[in-house]
């Protein structure tokens, strides 16, 4: 039997990269190829694997030194003058950006001198999450870290009792089903909290009492429903002009006409067409429910955050009511006195920034419906009338929806016939 310096073999350009795990201690005996401490630099996770078969002696490093090649790791007696004449791998490197373990690659050693190796004593960093004995690759303890699952209460169910990806991810479910709030109430972890007052001046404000209720419902409604935005334009030159004649008549007689209570009208028009936008999955996510009902909600900014008023049976009411019911509206969120039946039973939503400003944006499905219609600044920009650029009144239009409802294709169809009732105001004034 001989005493083998284990060395950090040749990992490339990579200097002074700390020591995130000791995965061996003295006494153990491992097998050529089993993987002795885990490095990680800033673009990479790396395992030092053992040159020969044989028992630990000592161990020379501990966690958070940083080493470079040729740092001398621990003393093996090795378990045969073969085994101890065969070359040490390269560490095998784990992306950080990988979804999935890929396959180590061994690599030859590079040069080193054992009376040349001193190990390194910085320890700029605290020590991670100490996972002992857990039989698990690089790449699965680095997603355990970052899921905050403890290997050590893992059962392996790979090859030999190894740990799997796979067997992290049922853990985390039952984590999530232990203690929702703890991982955010999704199995998703949460992120890390941080001092920022070690940065600089802070100062700490509670959230308003709307944001504080609406902040959830939106991250549930963004988590469960695979969102894509659609976009298009609609020509609305000549109802802009219809709309400012309603508008001036309007003001004498103590309300405005905007061009929110259109925008509500030509959305019926087209929910009508295309009843899916008006629909709703079943709780078994196995059919639709249709609603023969038009409740359109309208996301307002308000001070204290964000709310979404429904205008109840838009279908029954002409433009002049839309806005006399919008003001109303208006008005009751200024005094606070919109009450939960205000608020509730809507079929679809629209929100509008129009009066602030932007281009395009993705306004997020407000479930359990499957759809909102978002809408921007309108601009003049030229338009080809088939002889000559003219300048037209373009409103940019948004409309967010659930994939697992409505495709691309039949997105688009809404999208632009909604820019057609828009562009032709006699459609909606019927």
């Amino acid at each position: 039997m001989s005493i083998q310096d284990v060395k950090v073999p040749d990992i490339g350009d990579f200097k002074d990269v700390p020591i995130i795990e000791i995965l061996v201690k003295p006494g153990d005996t491992v097998k050529a190829e089993d993987a002795l401490i885990t490095l990680e630099s800033d673009k990479a996770t790396m395992d030092v694997p053992s040159p020969a078969s044989g028992k630990v002696v000592e161990v020379v490093v501990n966690i958070g030194d940083k080493v470079s090649e040729g740092t001398l790791v621990l003393k093996l007696e090795a378990g045969g003058a073969a085994a101890a004449a065969e070359p040490a791998a390269a560490p095998a490197a784990v992306s950080q950006a990988a979804a999935s373990p890929p396959a180590a690659i061994p690599n030859k050693a590079g040069p080193g001198d054992a009376n040349d190796a001193q190990p390194v004593k910085g320890r700029a960093l605290p020590p991670p999450m100490d996972f002992g004995d857990a039989y698990a690759s690089p790449s699965v303890r680095r997603l355990a870290r970052e899921l905050e699952i403890d290997l050590k209460r893992v059962p392996g169910t790979g090859e030999k009792g190894r740990i799997t990806v796979e067997d992290v991810k049922r853990a985390v479910a039952g984590k999530a089903a232990a203690a929702p709030a703890a991982a955010g109430g999704f199995g998703i972890p949460e992120i890390p909290p941080q001092d920022f007052s070690k940065f600089g001046p802070i100062e700490e404000k509670p959230l308003s009492r709307l944001k504080k209720l609406s902040g959830p419902h939106l991250h549930r409604a963004w988590l469960n429903i695979p969102h894509v935005t659609h976009t298009d334009e609609a020509d609305i030159t000549e109802l802009e002009d219809y709309r400012k004649g309603l508008d001036k008549q309007a003001k004498d007689k103590g309300y405005r006409v905007t061009l929110l209570a259109f925008l509500l009208k030509a959305s019926v028009a087209c929910l009508k067409e295309f009843p899916e936008f008006n629909a709703s999955l079943n709780p078994a996510k196995d059919a639709l429910i249709y609603k023969k009902y038009y409740h359109i909600g309208v996301a307002v900014d308000t001070p204290d955050g964000l709310v979404v008023p429904v205008i109840k049976d838009v279908n029954a009411k002409g433009i002049i009511e839309l806005s006399k019911e919008l003001g109303d509206v208006s008005a009751k969120m200024r005094d606070g006195k919109i009450t939960p039946a205000d608020i509730s039973g809507g079929t679809f939503s629209i929100s509008s920034l129009g009066g602030i400003g932007g281009t395009s944006f993705t306004p997020v499905v407000n479930a359990p419906e499957v759809a909102i219609l978002g809408v921007v600044r309108s601009s003049l920009k030229p338009q080809w009338n088939g002889t000559e650029f003219v300048p037209r009144l373009m409103l940019p239009l948004c409309v967010s929806y659930d994939h697992r409802v409505i495709d691309g294709a039949l997105a688009a169809r809404f999208t632009r016939r909604l820019a057609e009732f828009l562009g032709d105001v006699r459609q909606l004034v019927l």
